[in-house]
């Protein structure tokens, strides 16, 4: 039954998307055909996979997507929180996209990602029709060299997902695990873009906000077993300013915040090459020691 107590149309027959060859890696991905009432069918792809199932950025791309795809959806993404309640295993999912309010300039979303009856992933989201207002902004663009002078990262073998990115690191590139010398910080500053190039938009920009590799590598400099629990993703530019930044790369920054306990916090900026900031993030993070 839908809301107004109405049945829902019967859900297409395997209704799943299918693969094109010639689709950008992040736009086939992003794929989703309508079930019916609030429901889209999808299924991971193997560009995508990471050690232990799909990179969890285009999870949150894919979660947007669905949103976003919704006919009553209002406005554009303002927030996004996605919960990793368990694996996505290799196949078919399905997700469930429903508006919980609309309000006059702000509209809130509850998600889930469901496989095997079950949610993999659950997700909350903003969208907003923003305004002309008084701005400002108290983060500065760290003062770093523009990214035609900085070289190309190769990604580590067995990270297929790192092969969608062009990574240039300025400081904090791929840890050597094999040292345990711990550093006294876990900063990371990048370049980074699609692979092929791709003009930037929101479910890209939720993407790359989590194409970090673990602080605690970084700051332990040895590997530790980790899973991200949940990821807010603040997207502070409109559609207007993303199509501005094009296919160029954006400056991405990381660094940890606290470590204890068995969970540690991570944040992260993205930045346009105009010193635009595009988003900003937290998240928590699983480890065992």
């Amino acid at each position: 039954m839908t809301d107004s107590g109405l049945p829902q149309p019967p859900a297409a027959p395997n209704a799943t998307p299918t693969t094109d060859p010639d689709a950008h890696p992040l736009d086939d991905a992003l794929q989703l055909a309508p079930l019916g009432g609030h429901r889209f069918a999808g299924r991971t792809t193997a560009p995508w996979a990471n050690m232990v199932g799909p990179f969890g950025g285009i999870t949150a791309a894919v979660l947007l997507r669905a949103a976003m795809d919704h006919p009553d959806r209002l406005g554009e993404p303002l927030a996004l929180t996605v919960n990793y309640a368990g694996p996505v295993a290799a196949g078919a999912f399905e997700i469930e996209a429903r508006p919980a309010r609309t309000n006059r300039g702000t509209q809130h979303w509850t998600l889930s990602l469901d496989q095997g009856g079950q949610p993999a992933s659950t997700a909350t989201a903003v969208f907003a029709v923003r305004r002309d207002t008084w701005t400002a902004r108290e983060l500065t663009l760290p003062e770093v060299p523009p990214a035609a002078e900085v070289e190309a990262s190769v990604p580590r073998i067995g990270i297929e997902w790192a092969k969608r990115y062009e990574m240039r690191f300025i400081e904090g590139g791929w840890p050597d695990l094999d040292i345990g010398e711990e550093l006294p910080h876990s900063r990371t500053m990048m370049w980074i873009r699609d692979l092929p190039e791709r003009p930037l938009d929101a479910p890209a920009l939720a993407a790359i906000c989590d194409a970090f590799y673990p602080r605690v590598f970084r700051r332990r400099q040895r590997f530790t077993p980790i899973g991200t629990v949940s990821i807010t993703t603040l997207i502070h530019a409109d559609a207007a300013a993303l199509a501005r930044q094009g296919a160029r790369p954006v400056l991405a920054c990381a660094r940890g915040v606290h470590f204890g306990q068995g969970f540690f916090e991570q944040r992260a900026e993205v930045w346009g090459d105009d010193g635009t900031l595009l988003a900003s993030s937290i998240q928590m993070v699983y480890f065992r020691d």
